[in-house]
């Protein structure tokens, strides 16, 4: 089953957005601490691009597209028009500076790789297609 939602690039979308994730994996009895790993990791993704690609720009929109078959892990897709920001040319600081050099940000990057068990970037069809898979659990334990 492929559940779509289009986003318009304001921040204020982004909790109609967690409430689409959540929703579409729990139709799915995706057990609810991987749902809110993924709500999280997704949640980061989307609103870097929101800010850093589109300026929170609510005229600029974007696609999700969840992809949950029996058996296999669930597929993220964010379509959009605009340049994606590949997390895997990023070159991430080590934690120790980010302490040491009371920096912000790159903490995100770091927090999605480990939630998520493939992050992926690719074009097609004029889009960027960032593209992250899951494998969940089912129910609850």
């Amino acid at each position: 089953m492929i559940y779509k939602q289009k986003v318009g690039c304001k921040l204020e979308n982004l909790k109609p957005l967690r409430d689409f994730i959540r929703e579409s994996l729990a139709l799915h009895g995706v057990h609810e601490l991987h749902i809110s790993e993924i709500v999280l990791a997704l949640d980061e993704m989307c609103s870097n691009l929101m800010i850093h690609a589109h300026h929170c720009n609510p005229q600029d929109l974007f696609e999700l597209q969840i992809d949950i078959q029996p058996n296999k892990p669930v597929v993220f897709e964010i379509i959009d028009d605009g340049t994606v920001f590949d997390i895997n040319q990023f070159d991430e600081p080590a934690l120790g500076n980010l302490i040491h050099d009371k920096r912000k940000g790159g903490l995100g990057i770091r927090l999605v790789k480990s939630i998520m068990d493939k992050v992926e970037y690719s074009q097609r069809n004029g889009h960027s297609i960032c593209r992250l898979e899951k494998k969940v659990r089912k129910g609850v334990e």
